[in-house]
């Protein structure tokens, strides 16, 4: 296999172009969201934000996107904004002290009696869970730090019997690991936060604690178009109905930490790289999520498990690793993206990446577009390539080479302002809006301007170019065209 020429810059270059080709995606919060704050996690390897719904109020998440979008147009740049839904968590009532404590071994009662509770028992305000419980199934309260199990369940009350006893106090989460609980994909709150998401020009909306591929369906109907929708895996329910999901949805987060209460430990690492694999296949988008430099929200620096688990997700082929409260609450924002970047970086550099990553196989489907797709990958891997020039109107010529796992990075170029923010979060892309083509020359002149431009390659540089006849309609990829930069297109 040949080796990818060192990377040369041209003279002409301008913005932002990463020497990875993992996305990094960060949480924005109380110590972030502020403009000037933005503008530097994108300088130190951001390339989309998420904004978590579960904190704050609609002004505040306005004012956040606001700053977003202005940094991209100083940035020159398309951002993805990822607006994430709390979903429907489950949570026990109150107590009359604002705590209490579950002793090892006791009996402890969950009910629907709204009077506030005490070492006994607590109301648990969600009558949808007592038709279905039945005797020896678990309930996790507070991310898993206690454990119930059900001795007796009636239409009013579940006794339990406390496997792991502790302190608890008001609305603390619970989990349902045994069952599928019937609670709406979307809650009331989902839904306002949902239509505010969409009027905000939002370009994912992260769907919570998915069950079934009809959550997913669902959603889709409510956003009718207007955004990706990502599909967030953190329930065992999901795990099993995996396939079904990823063809519904545009994107799939591992969100690990429900799924790391709700599993075994051990259990969520080898279903983390199943679900890359298989949502790798499908050439869609896939994101590793939470606690990757937990760490950090209080240190500048992350534990070398940490460091692990982030490369583990890059060498797995994953298309964006995410920060959550390292960048949302903590102390070390800047310092976290940037160590994240540092890492993806190291490792796509390393001598036995490319192999890693082609560990699981892609095979393309027989259609012309998935053939050409291939086909590039083949001609980068073979020949020294330094990039691969996609135009696409709906991002989809740009997945399918993306699936592909090429060893030379993509400059995708696209009309459409949205199609250009959601590649954001694909493997590889780098993402310029440009007036639409149409002709074949005209193509290939753009191609290697833009090439010049973003620092692509200088002269003497080979890239593959691949796009569709007649120019401007979807789903007619049918043209890879191999081009070398003279050096002086831009003159």
């Amino acid at each position: 296999m040949a080796t990818t020429p060192p990377f040369r810059r041209s003279p002409h270059h301008r913005g932002i172009k990463r020497q990875r080709k993992v996305k990094i995606l960060a949480t924005l919060g109380p110590a972030s969201r502020d403009r000037e704050t933005i503008e530097k996690l994108l300088k130190a390897g951001a390339d989309a934000f998420r904004v978590n719904m579960s904190h704050g109020d609609h002004d505040t998440h306005r004012e956040t996107i606001a700053n977003i979008r202005a940094v991209e147009k100083d940035a020159m740049r398309p951002i993805a904004v990822l607006c994430d839904l709390q979903g429907p968590k489950l949570r026990v009532g109150t107590f009359a002290e604002g705590k209490a404590f579950i002793r090892h071994g006791a009996h402890f009662t969950l009910d629907r009696d709204p009077t506030p509770g005490d070492d006994n028992r607590v109301c648990l305000p969600h009558p949808e869970l007592f038709g279905i419980l039945e005797k020896g199934q678990r309930l996790l309260i507070d991310d898993g730090k206690l454990r119930l199990v059900v001795i007796r369940a009636e239409a009013d009350s579940i006794l339990c019997s406390a496997e792991v006893g502790g302190a608890i106090s008001d609305r603390k989460g619970v989990n349902v690991p045994d069952a599928i609980v019937p609670v709406p994909a979307l809650t009331d709150k989902d839904r306002r936060d949902l239509a505010f998401a969409v009027e905000q020009g939002a370009d994912w909306i992260g769907l919570s604690f998915v069950q079934r591929p009809e959550d997913v369906a669902e959603a889709r109907r409510l956003i009718g178009g207007a955004c990706a929708l990502m599909s967030k895996i953190e329930k065992p329910a999901a795990v099993q109905s995996i396939d079904g999901i990823i063809e519904l949805s545009d994107g799939i987060m591992v969100a690990r930490g429900d799924l790391g209460v709700e599993l075994l430990p051990e259990q969520v690492p080898p279903i983390q790289k199943h679900i890359v694999a298989k949502t790798r296949a499908s050439g869609k988008p896939v994101v590793v999520a939470t606690q990757m430099l937990e760490s950090m929200i209080s240190s500048p620096s992350p534990t070398r498990a940490e460091v692990s688990d982030v490369a583990n997700a890059v060498y797995d082929g994953a298309d964006a690793v995410m920060l959550s409260a390292e960048t949302a609450a903590g102390q070390w924002p800047v310092e976290a993206v940037t160590i994240m970047d540092r890492i993806a970086v190291s490792v796509e550099h390393d001598s036995t990446y490319r192999e890693r990553i082609h560990l699981a196989s892609t095979p393309p489907d027989p259609t012309t577009a998935d053939a050409l797709s291939a086909s590039c990958a083949t001609i980068a891997d073979t020949l020294p390539i330094e990039g691969i020039i996609v135009f696409t109107g709906s991002g989809g010529s740009a997945r399918r080479v993306a699936r592909e796992r090429p060893a030379a990075p993509m400059l995708v170029l696209t009309p459409t302002l949205a199609t250009a923010r959601r590649l954001a979060l694909l493997w590889g892309a780098h993402t310029v809006t440009t007036k639409d083509i149409g002709s074949f020359e005209e193509m290939i002149a753009k191609g290697k301007r833009m090439a010049l431009r973003h620092g692509f390659g200088a002269a003497g540089t080979r890239l593959v170019a691949l796009a569709g006849v007649p120019f401007g309609v979807p789903g007619s990829t049918n043209l890879l065209h191999v081009v070398t930069l003279t050096g002086n297109e831009l003159d």
